[in-house]
């Protein structure tokens, strides 16, 4: 029989090791889609296409085109633009396809030059050791023309389809995300806050391409950043920034030892007090940044308490998340709360618009707007 003091140590390293596989997150999209490429043909256009779509992070790009998109639907469209005097104002249906495809290409360039960039290091984490590049399933030099071609095409389609500032903010964002972001991860923890930025722009641009039609000047850059109406956008970004730190602070946690590992400079080891501290300050940031976009004219003031609901639940999961330091279960429970949050604020800024609801409550009464 084994003896009672090693019985109890064999116990508490049995719930150690228990509670450190709960906390795992599922893997991501990239690394599916790498094992289904890898059990395919190897000279099959189908695992072509599937590992190309796995070094674009599908689910990350997805996800931006998401938040660009919902900004672009937020914007306030004047009530010239609509066509009759009882339909609801919209933009262009065009333009929006342009903005989607080239986000989405812009962000797959980014995503596949910062996997170019760093296989060596995604081979020693579990959540990357499966991308196509440390599985040798596409080579760097195919990479490297994926990523230049989607960069190139995607940036082409934005500024052809949408405005020059809207491709201008993707082309920088490549560039942050792939230059400066991917080799600060080694460097310094300041690389989460960059890695915010990138996060933050995606919405800028649905909001210049909106801006880009209501346009009363000549539609240049500082007319659609900096003009009458900018407010609303850089709102939208803020939040986006914001929202990240709690949402990636309690990613890493469940990762801590991998990343440390990998020599990746991320305060969920370097400073794991910090790192519950720095989630909790950004989800309390949320709250005054959504009220701002109910004072600017973006949003319906009924946003302001239901997003606050919303900003409520992550914080309180943030609170635990620094108070217990990640542990019992409080860094899976806010990121699935982030996870959650995103979706459920973009859609009550969608459905609670300025003016949309009196415009619809017109139509369905027969009323007209008024003469000026």
């Amino acid at each position: 029989e084994i003896l009672p003091h090693r019985r109890r140590r064999k116990n508490q390293a049995t719930e150690i090791a228990e509670g450190e596989q709960n906390e795992q997150l599922p893997l991501d999209a990239s690394n599916r889609l790498t094992t289904i490429s890898s059990a395919l043909p190897a000279n099959s256009i189908q695992r072509l296409l599937t590992t190309y779509l796995s070094l674009s992070k599908p689910r990350l790009s997805f996800l931006i085109v998401l938040t660009t998109t919902a900004a672009y639907s937020v914007y306030p469209v004047p009530a010239l633009l609509s066509v009759t005097a009882t339909t609801t104002p919209s933009l262009s249906t065009l333009t929006l396809l342009f903005l989607t495809t080239g986000t989405f290409l812009t962000c797959a360039s980014a995503n596949a030059f910062n996997m170019l960039f760093e296989p060596q290091y995604d081979a020693k984490m579990s959540r990357t050791r499966n991308r196509p590049l440390v599985r040798g399933l596409i080579s760097k030099r195919g990479a490297l023309l994926f990523a230049i071609a989607t960069g190139i095409v995607g940036t082409g389609a934005l500024y052809a389809g949408v405005n020059p500032t809207t491709a201008f903010l993707a082309a920088v964002n490549i560039g942050i995300y792939a230059g400066i972001y991917t080799p600060l991860k080694r460097i310094s923890v300041v690389n989460t806050w960059i890695g915010a930025i990138v996060g933050g722009i995606p919405p800028l641009m649905g909001w210049t391409a909106a801006a880009g039609q209501c346009a009363i000047g000549d539609g240049g850059w500082k007319e659609l950043l900096f003009g009458d109406a900018a407010a609303g956008g850089w709102l939208l970004a803020a939040l986006l920034f914001a929202w990240q730190f709690p949402h990636f602070n309690a990613l890493s946690w469940s990762i801590r030892t991998e990343y440390k590992n990998a020599g990746y400079r991320m305060l969920c080891w370097v400073n794991p007090a910090m790192n519950g501290r720095v989630a909790l300050r950004y989800s309390i940031l949320m709250f005054p940044i959504c009220i701002g976009l109910a004072y600017v004219g973006t949003v319906e003031q009924a946003f302001v308490p239901l997003s606050s609901v919303a900003n409520g639940w992550v914080l309180w999961r943030a609170v635990q998340f620094w108070r217990f330091e990640g542990q019992k279960g409080s860094a899976r429970a806010l990121f699935w709360a982030s996870v959650w949050h995103l979706p459920l604020v973009l859609v009550l800024a969608m459905v609670l618009k300025k003016g949309l609801w009196e415009r619809v409550w017109r139509a369905a009464m027969g009323r007209g707007e008024e003469d000026e």
